[in-house]
């Protein structure tokens, strides 16, 4: 049984929407968010990445940026404007991406349900990340950017949304980058108690991505929950925003690996420790793998070797079996020496959004020795190893497409 609410949204108008909504902050770096804000004074990353107009140089969690933060998003609220909801409701967010369409629903979600591990999660996260958007959150008392979260198909939920998406979107844009941005606005007391109902009848709420978001929620929670001595379970700051979609819409691409150098190896001594350790090698007809146990490497040239693992790994816990696993198990720690992908800085993580030929390019111009194209993990992977309080490996999925900041904020 899941909790989901409707809330009173702060956002962009319409025909502003593009302008102002923003890829997630975390997505870019910040020359990347300056030159997309360049010439756009109501561009979300003056708050989401306040440090772009600051100094070069300034320090991205000192007071100044949190302060610059809050006064951006004061001045945005004014100028652009933001608006927000005079009455509760949820909303339909459409994402279509190369033809592709998924859709979910924009709700408040329980902090509560959160800390019991209703809303499941599959990733470690970072104090320093958790610090800067706990302090961003506290310091605007909002929440800039949702959740990205998934439950297994509700069928009735589904009749629901497809009868919202028959009127007239609230907001519809194709963004830069191509994905087109839809949003149906819910504010009919019947159906908003009927998304609701049928939410309670999901077991669980699983984060695909946010992890870093939804434990600064949590965290924000707790603060304001310690200072508010009239504190009933029932404020805004006990919810965090997210948007929620069936399991059997997502893709997830994979999250393609960086080594700087072979830890002293040849190539060809590189390739004689991967058979040893249990991989056939030949020629791979194309740079991403067909399959699960497979794995390509890229030495040079622009060529790509087909790694395919001989043992069966399919007894193994459901985190054992993940490719992501099986190359950091046989290659990158016996073999390269990389034995904590999170804080080794031998290696870099791609994202299958940007492709295999930035990879080949990083081998090719020697700032790294080798690339590995992985074969995406599956949302029921995810599920399963979330279902057992399991922790994937590091850089294990990368959902695309991103949900934008900015097109729906929830004040706390």
């Amino acid at each position: 049984m899941s909790s989901v609410y409707p809330f009173k949204a702060v956002f962009p108008q319409p025909e502003i929407a593009a302008e102002v909504s923003a890829p997630p902050y975390d997505v870019v770096s910040t020359d990347e968010a300056a030159a997309a804000a360049a010439g756009n004074p109501i561009s979300f990353f003056h708050v989401s990445r306040p440090e772009i107009d600051l100094p070069p140089g300034t320090d991205i969690h000192s007071p100044k940026v949190y302060e610059t933060a809050r006064e951006n998003y004061i001045e945005l609220r004014r100028k652009a404007p933001l608006s927000q909801e005079t009455e509760t409701c949820f909303y339909v967010y459409s994402l279509v991406m190369n033809g592709r369409r998924q859709t979910g629903i924009a709700a408040a979600v329980s902090v509560d349900e959160y800390d019991a591990g209703q809303i499941k999660k599959h990733e470690k996260t970072r104090k320093d990340k958790e610090d800067d958007r706990t302090k961003h959150i506290l310091t605007l008392r909002s929440q800039t950017g949702p959740v990205f979260l998934t439950c297994r198909p509700l069928p009735d939920l589904a009749k629901i949304t497809r009868l919202a998406m028959e009127s007239k979107p609230f907001v519809d844009f194709t963004a830069g980058d191509g994905v087109r941005h839809t949003v149906w606005r819910i504010a009919a007391t019947s159906m908003v108690s009927a998304i609701a109902l049928e939410f309670r009848k999901a077991p669980a709420l699983y984060i695909a991505d946010g992890h870093h978001r939804a434990a600064s929620a949590a965290r924000v929670r707790d603060e304001l929950r310690t200072a508010n001595p009239h504190h009933t379970g029932l404020e805004e700051y006990n919810r965090f925003l997210a948007v929620i979609f069936p399991s059997d819409q997502l893709a997830i691409l994979p999250y393609n690996r960086l080594v700087t150098d072979l830890n002293g190896l040849t190539k060809e001594q590189f390739l004689d420790k991967c058979r040893t350790a249990g991989f056939t090698i030949g020629p791979a007809a194309a740079a991403t793998p067909e399959k699960p146990g497979i794995v390509h490497a890229c030495l040079g040239g622009g060529k790509w070797l087909k790694l395919t693992c001989k043992a069966d790994r399919s007894k193994l816990p459901p985190t054992e079996q993940l490719d992501v696993s099986l190359l950091q198990d046989l290659v990158l720690g016996p073999i390269l020496g990389i034995a904590d992908p999170r804080t080794s800085t031998r290696i870099e993580f791609v994202g299958g959004i940007r492709g295999t030929k930035p990879l080949e390019e990083r081998v090719d111009q020697g700032k790294s020795a080798v690339a590995f194209s992985m074969y995406p993990t599956t949302v029921d992977q995810l599920m399963e190893i979330a279902d057992a309080g399991g922790i994937m490996p590091p850089k294990s999925t990368w959902f695309e497409p991103k949900l934008r900041d900015a097109l729906l904020i929830h004040d706390i």
